[in-house]
This record gives structure tokens, sequence and C-alpha cells, in this order.
């Protein structure tokens, strides 16, 4: 394990304190930046922020061999390690495969070992590394720099059209009807071309705009993720695997009555309780292989929680590892989640490539970090923004369940509802107009 420094320090005001970090991790050539946005429902939090930034020793590999790489990785190392799996190392996991047109280009598994490791913990800042003290200093020292949203002139292109949109959804559901699958996850690209921006500024935007509690930061040399995602895909706590996944949206209202109106209507949805209880289902089946027998418990069942934009309903399954089992065997086992699948898994993951028009990549992915215990928490890549700042390419996908009882312009409209910050940010409500 790599010895590092540590120092904790006081900071009269942690929010700032965090831009302050944001900033200043941006300054690295590769960067994690987590944050948990304060978000008060979130019992198994371990941190309030996370960031490592520079790299000591990387792991950059494609699919084939990607999980035993990281378990030889974390083994060689048993250090901190922060990165992300793509979408596309279900190709690893099943016999699957990817052709789509991918505009980011980024590795299929990436994970690199920092030189510096901040986090805020019990309303205290934590560095590890060399001389933590001046590097509580360096990040102090950086300019005041608060969200603003400047005016982007981004020409936001779908990859599909609403009419190929609504036909598909059809098309889906009459994949359901002959019983190929009983719900599936489909998506759809949104993209500009020729477009700079600015990664951390647009980030800090999102992050105002839409605080959720698996916010993310991602440089990678040239390119970014932008993610305001309120979506854990899987944690290990000493021997406790959690999983929390999401199914069920509705918008939310400035008006406090019917916003619990709102609420109340989504938790009592036939058609969304089933989407997620199904989804429960597949999650405790992934979890089979790498838990002790007779541990997987659902914790809670639907669960209601409100984010800025939308209320979800939220579901929590525990396992205990297996004590013969590896930790990232639990990822592999678990990945991609079933959230963004659908059920059966193998069968929706080989009906979304016959129907999605672009690669997805780390869109439905996953970001995260492994501690040196062997700890992790990883989230689930949705609501975020991807870009190759050398071929200015912007990309975001959202996507949404199918089920039978659809609607297919409900389907869409439920697309832009989630897009909703995204769309702001980059001063595109006239999309939002169009549905």
């Amino acid at each position: 394990m790599n010895k590092r420094e540590q120092k904790s320090f006081e900071v009269k005001d942690l929010n700032h304190f965090k831009q302050q970090l944001l900033h200043w991790a941006d300054n690295f050539e590769v960067a994690c930046y987590l944050d948990s946005n304060n978000y008060h429902l979130d019992n198994y939090k371990s941190y309030e922020c996370l960031v490592g930034v520079g790299v000591q020793s990387d792991l950059n590999v494609t699919v084939g061999n990607a999980f035993e790489s990281l378990k030889n990785f974390y083994e060689h190392h048993k250090d901190w390690l922060f990165g992300f799996l793509t979408y596309d190392l279900k190709n690893e996991v099943e016999d699957l495969h990817s052709h789509h047109a991918d505009g980011i280009q980024l590795p299929d598994l990436y994970f690199f070992q920092p030189q510096w490791v901040i986090y805020i913990q019990q309303q205290k800042v934590f560095i590890e590394g060399k001389n933590p003290e001046q590097i509580f200093q360096a990040i102090t020292q950086v300019p005041s720099q608060l969200p603003n949203n400047p005016f982007y002139n981004i020409d936001i292109q779908a990859k599909i059209s609403k009419e190929t949109y609504l036909s598909t959804i059809k098309n889906i559901q009459k994949d359901i009807e002959h019983g190929e699958i009983y719900e599936m996850n489909f998506c759809q690209e949104f993209f500009a071309q020729n477009t700079t921006i600015s990664p951390v500024h647009l980030f800090q935007q999102l992050n105002h705009l839409s605080p959720n509690p698996f916010a993310a930061y991602l440089k990678l040399y040239d390119k970014y993720l932008l993610c305001a995602s309120p979506e854990r895909f899987l944690k290990k706590e000493k021997n406790t695997l959690i999983s929390q996944p999401i199914k069920g949206t509705t918008k939310r209202s400035h008006n406090p009555l019917l916003d619990r109106q709102l609420q109340e209507t989504l938790q009592n949805s036939p058609k969304e309780r089933a989407e997620n209880v199904m989804i429960v289902d597949l999650v405790r089946n992934d979890l089979t292989r790498a838990a002790h027998t007779g541990t997987i418990k659902v914790k809670e069942l639907c669960g209601i929680y409100s984010f800025r934009q939308v209320h979800h309903l939220i579901s929590t399954i525990e396992a205990q590892l297996a004590d013969n089992v590896h930790f990232t065997k639990a990822i592999e086992y678990a990945f991609p989640m079933g959230s963004m699948t659908g059920c059966p898994k193998i069968r929706a993951m080989e009906i979304i490539e016959e129907y999605e028009h672009t690669k997805r990549g780390l869109y439905s992915g996953s970001v995260g970090y492994i501690s040196p215990s062997g700890d992790f928490d990883f989230n689930v890549v949705i609501r975020s923004i991807l870009y190759h700042a050398t071929h200015q390419y912007l990309s975001f996908q959202i996507g949404g369940a199918i089920t039978y009882d659809s609607i297919p312009t409900q389907e869409y409209e439920e697309c832009l509802l989630k897009a909703k910050a995204i769309l702001q940010v980059l001063n595109q409500p006239q999309i939002l107009k169009k549905a």
C-alpha cells in the first residue's frame, strides 16, 4: 500500500472550499471530483466530497480482460483508485457487441492511482499525499468562482427524430408483446459538433442547478464527464454490498400541495412500481453470484426521493459479500446496472443494440472510487454531458424504461424532463418546448 502523509484541516465555509477544490483539481491532466451535494436522504454515503488528482500509475484497458486487470491493479497497489467503467464492458460480461458511432472515444475501463486524495468528512477536510499543508494552501488560494451561466451558442441536434423515437417505442412494445423482454431502457443521443465550452464552469453550473448526490467531474486529458447523477450503482462497505436502482420519475412543482400530490401519484402508480419491482428482482439476481446465501435483502421498496428537478422511486438492496469472492467480481456480476438495461437483462441488451443509434460508452456506465481497504462506491452515469475537447464534440444521452403500458409521447416528454437541467445550462430551452 502507498503510505501517504495525511493531515486534517478546519474550513469555515465547506461549500466555498468545494468550489475552490474543483477548480484546483481542473489544473491537473487527470482528475476525478465526486460530490454528494449534502444530500440528506443518502444514508450510505461515506464522504461529502472526494477528489483524486494526478497520476502515479494508471490502468487503461479495452474489453476482453478488463475486470481481471482491475483486480490485479488493485491487488498490486492496494491504494486509492479513481476511475470508470463504460457500458460497453457488457461485451466482456456477456457475448455481446457494440458497433455504433462513438464521438467521445473513452477507454472501456480506466482507473488511476492518484498523487493526492482530498476528502470532506464530518465537516473536516482531509488531504493525503506529499506536503498536505502546501496543497491546502494552494486550494484555498484559488480565486472564488461562483457558478455562472455563460452563453454558449451551441447547435444541439438529436441523433434520431421525435417520430423515429415514437415508432421505436412501438417496436419495442411489439417485442414485449411477443415475449422477448418485459422491460427495456431505450436511450437517445443529443449532440453538438464544432463546439467549444469550459467544462469546469459548465459542470459547476450544472451541479448548482441540479445538485444530485452522485455528481462527478472527470477529466482525462482532453475528455470530460460532467455528471449530475442521482443514482448509486453499487457500494461496498466492509462486507456489505448496497445497490439502489431508480425506476419511476415524475416532475416537481413549485406549489407544495401539488408537489406532494405528484409524489403520491408516483408512489401509487402501478406502472412505475411494476418497473421498479422488475429491476429490484434483476438486481437481487445479479447479487446472488457474489453474496453469501440468504443475505440478500430488500431494505426499501419503491421509496420516494425528491431532487431539485424530479421525484424518483428508489429501492435499496443489501447483501453480504461471500468470503471467497473478490470485490471486483461483485462489480462484474452486477454490471451493467439493471436500471439501464431491462429484463431479462441479456436479451434486453441485445435489443438495445438493435434499436439505439449511438454507442453508450460512459453513459449508463459508472464512475467512482475504490479505497485502500477495498471498499468502493460507484454511481450510474446519467444526467450527464460528455465532451471531447480536441474533436469539439459534445454529447448527452437520455433514456427511459419502456414497458407494455408505456405511452410513447409520455416517454419522450419524460426524456426531456430528465434533460431539463442539461438543456438549461446549454441555453437550449427551445428543445423543451418541442416536446
